[in-house]
């Protein structure tokens, strides 16, 4: 039953990054054909934005190490496919290939800079500066991550002035969009309206901004319609809650989207998305990973059609 609210958008964008961060803290690997099956089903799904792989060195994430294999098969497709370079040199292999968006992940405190980039905040910035540089000059768009916004496994909760600076920066150095990560799922929504209130006043307006929330507490929903109260209107999100982080093992799964997807319909938000073929993606690529799916929807969907 569709029943609207007052002031949400009429449209979200949602950023699929099931086949990127969902898949990139496997135990097991994923074939190459299976990854591009999946993309292409979540195409097929009516999803617009699909995080492809990541072009970081084989070493940090095995996982991803075959991305110049799966690009080619996927790039045909009408989704715009945005891929992670963590520095110029995956930048290289990105536009080698194609690659017309690219992102970047920078880190608001130090100790996960340390731990994922082994730099600290100024020093992976300065990295990054070329990257978006020479990006911007072919005409590629360029998102900024930036992770733990919201509070760290290692420091606590984060301070929002720290985390706007962060941001702020990253925007002066030319990322077209920033994704807020609440890496290990701490945010609670009236933290989220503070920090997107703190950074409004900073300049920086909604339309820049999507959120990229945990569901380690059960807030990811809750996180994302203040999100959405506030003006956001891009959301990102995995299908049938794939996905953690390698570096910060508190860090469970996204925020499924088939979930967020059920609460947007009920709201008359429009995503463009069926819900029964996205769900019998997710039902599919948790078959070959020979585990259910952790989304309650796609749960509630499946067992309706047994």
């Amino acid at each position: 039953m569709v029943v609207p609210a007052p002031g949400l958008p009429a449209r979200v964008r949602i950023h699929e990054v099931g086949a990127r961060d969902g898949l990139q803290n496997e135990k097991s690997t994923v074939p190459t054909a299976v990854k591009a099956e999946f993309v292409r089903r979540l195409a097929g799904a009516g999803l617009t934005t699909i995080e492809a792989t990541s072009f970081v060195h084989p070493k940090w994430v095995p996982q991803l190490a075959d991305a110049e294999q799966l690009f080619p098969l996927v790039s045909d497709l009408e989704a715009a496919l945005p891929v992670l370079v963590p520095n110029e040199r995956g930048l290289d292999r990105a536009l080698a290939l194609g690659a017309r968006r690219v992102a970047v992940f920078a880190s608001a405190t130090e100790s996960f800079a340390k731990a994922n980039l082994n730099r600290t905040v100024d020093e992976a910035l300065a990295m990054f500066e070329p990257v978006v540089a020479r990006a911007k000059a072919e005409g590629v768009h360029v998102r900024g991550y930036l992770s733990m916004c919201f509070g760290d496994p290692w420091e606590g909760a984060v301070p929002v002035a720290q985390v706007v600076r962060v941001c702020r920066a990253l925007l002066d150095l030319g990322c077209d969009e920033l994704s807020l990560g609440d890496t290990i799922g701490v945010a609670t929504p009236g933290h989220v309206l503070g920090l997107l209130t703190a950074l409004g006043e900073q300049g920086v307006d909604a339309g820049a901004l999507g959120v990229h929330f945990h569901d380690t507490y059960g807030q990811a929903l809750a996180n994302t319609l203040a999100a959405l109260q506030y003006g956001v209107t891009t959301v990102d999100a995995s299908a049938g809650g794939l996905g953690g982080c390698p570096y910060a093992k508190s860090a469970t799964g996204n925020l499924a989207t088939e979930d967020l997807v059920w609460m947007l319909q009920g709201l008359g938000i429009d995503t463009g998305v069926d819900l029964g073929r996205l769900t019998a993606t997710s039902v599919w690529m948790a078959d070959q990973l020979g585990r259910p799916s952790p989304s309650r929807t796609v749960k509630a969907l499946s067992h309706k059609e047994q």
